[in-house]
């Protein structure tokens, strides 16, 4: 986006906002990332070796692409908090932050004297969010944590995948992003609870991966507390709907089939030319239907296969039930669905030329976010950072520099 541009756009909803990125990896730096999209001024702090991301996964003229997701819309120094004057220039960045955001061990951060209470001290409205795999307290509190160990202790690996198959986890990071996501608006919240309700004051946000993951698995605590079952693996089944699963047409394309309400499993029977089954006693709600999958797979997966997925995808628009080709990226880049939200930006990068990522999402009619540049080169912004907003000079830069402090 051009300067020109930049300025004709209205101020976005997080305008002004000052966030301290001293996470590494996922779940810490993608809160980050999100407040950036939506304005937030955000500077990411990283260790002058570089964050680990920088060398993370694919890579194109030695950037790597995560990096250049999840590092989009910030502002990029180096930092070494081992070092007395290391902690002391974040201190003296803290002292007008909105938001600080980290992701060390449990008293990594008291041992650098940058723990919340230090930080309080010298700026009571800092809102401090602290991303761990099992949280500040606990027997598992000193544990390392990443998100796959949150997707297996979460009972998420038990439950994907298919009856005859193993645990499955997921080929994503799951539950750092779930966990980004909690964090984000666990963040605004407290930002609102300071500004909205006029406390002035900031808060400690404890916030582990394992549990907003936990969290978005549904009600089977409940399920094993009240009912005494624990969910098996179903594949693409899901144990409390039905009809719903995966099928394939006659020319080899997966689709993906739901109708959890009753007024679309039976426009679904009508398609297929099974109305006599919807006057079944069974069909009338879901613990009915689940208990029948195997025959309504057995009549939808061979009516489905019967026909191309164009015929498929047609007859089920024209019938309004809820069917939908399974995607790849390729196919993706293609739906005009997509194009047609913008859901996929075309950006121009000095390093990479132009690219396609994921835009901002959601879109707000009066204060949209929108894609300033991906993430910068390593101490892209020390200057801008310690000389024009914190008022060192450049000598004091370039010894730093030398010492190995930034």
């Amino acid at each position: 986006m051009s300067d020109r541009d930049e300025k004709s756009l209205p101020p976005a909803p997080l305008h002004g906002l000052k966030v301290l990125d001293v996470a590494t990896l996922f779940a810490g730096p993608v809160i980050a990332t999100l407040m950036a999209d939506f304005g937030a001024d955000v500077i990411k702090v990283e260790h002058p070796r570089g964050d680990a991301l920088r060398g993370f996964g694919w890579q194109k003229n030695g950037l790597s692409l995560w990096w250049a997701l999840i590092g989009r819309n910030k502002r990029c120094i180096t930092l070494d908090l081992n070092r007395p004057r290391g902690q002391d220039l974040l201190k003296e960045l803290a002292a007008d932050a909105d938001v600080l955001i980290e992701n060390f061990r449990p008293g990594t951060m008291e041992h650098w004297g940058l723990g919340y209470e230090d930080l309080r001290a010298i700026n009571p409205r800092l809102i401090m969010v602290r991303v761990t795999g099992f949280g500040q307290d606990g027997p598992y509190r000193d544990r390392p944590g990443f998100g796959t160990l949150a997707e297996a202790m979460s009972g998420f690996a038990e439950i994907n995948g298919y009856p005859d198959g193993p645990p499955t986890l997921p080929t994503l990071a799951l539950a750092d992003v779930v966990c980004a996501l909690f964090g984000t608006f666990a963040s605004m919240f407290a930002l609102y609870h300071r500004d909205a309700r006029g406390t002035g004051q900031g808060q400690l946000v404890d916030l582990s991966i394992y549990e907003p993951f936990f969290w978005i698995l549904g009600p089977q605590a409940l399920v094993y507390d009240q009912l005494g079952i624990v969910q098996d693996r179903t594949g693409n089944r899901a144990p409390f709907a039905a009809p719903r699963n995966a099928y394939r047409s006659r020319d080899g394309r997966w689709l993906a089939l739901s109708a959890s309400a009753q007024s679309i499993a039976e426009r679904v029977m009508r398609l297929v030319g099974r109305e006599d089954v919807i006057a079944e006693p069974w069909f009338r709600n879901h613990t009915g239907r689940v208990a029948h999958a195997d025959e309504l797979d057995e009549i939808i997966g061979g009516w489905i296969g019967e026909r191309s997925s164009e015929e498929v995808l047609q007859a089920f628009e024209e019938f309004q039930a809820a069917i939908a080709p399974i995607y790849s990226i390729a196919d993706i880049m293609l739906d005009p669905q997509y194009r047609a939200r913008g859901t996929i930006a075309t950006h121009v990068d000095p390093r990479l030329g132009p690219v396609k990522i994921q835009n901002v999402i959601p879109r707000l009619s009066a204060t949209p976010g929108r894609l300033r540049h991906l993430g910068p080169d390593l101490g892209a912004h020390n200057r801008d950072i310690y000389v024009e907003r914190l008022g060192y000079t450049e000598s004091d830069l370039a010894a730093w520099k030398t010492e190995g402090i930034v």
